[in-house]
């Protein structure tokens, strides 16, 4: 499989209940709590309504005509200042390792930038070592606490790039 057999592109209202077993699963696979993260959002069942709002955009990753990533971003709730949120990037065991999580969050900071944002926020955990050593790699820094109000009290890695 190469990278052209994968594609990124926003997230449609058929694509709801395919991302919502995909949030779920991966958080399960990784050992995650199911309070305090995505699994209990309601906005993980309805996420193409959830991005259909000013500054907000999902971004999906397709093989073979099934979702198998996504992530989006979305302006940092309760939070005064230009800053958004990569939020719920998760990946199928399947896309991992191709170099598909570098080019998802691409998309969504020049995303975010042509948005307007300065800045853009993650939480994770830290057992998503992954996900974080990629974040580093990105240019995110590590915050000694978190920002805004994004309702996972379970996740206690923060992190901030300027974009």
């Amino acid at each position: 499989m190469t990278n052209k057999d994968f594609i990124i592109r926003e997230i449609e209202a058929k694509d709801n209940e395919e991302l919502a077993n995909l949030v779920r699963s991966v958080i399960l696979e990784m050992g995650a709590p199911k309070v305090g993260t995505a699994y209990e959002d309601k906005a993980t069942d309805q996420m193409f309504e959830t991005y259909q709002k000013d500054k907000a955009k999902y971004f999906v990753v397709e093989h073979q005509n099934k979702v198998i990533g996504g992530a989006g971003i979305a302006r940092l709730d309760d939070f005064q200042g230009n800053t958004c949120e990569l939020q719920k990037m998760y990946f199928l065991p399947v896309a991992r390792g191709k170099g598909l999580g570098a080019q998802l969050i691409t998309v969504c900071l020049d995303k975010a930038k042509e948005f307007g944002f300065e800045n853009c926020y993650l939480e994770t955990l830290p057992y998503m070592e992954a996900a974080v050593k990629l974040y580093k790699k990105y240019g995110f820094l590590n915050l000694d606490k978190p920002m805004g109000n994004t309702c996972h009290y379970s996740c206690n890695v923060w992190m901030i790039k300027k974009i």
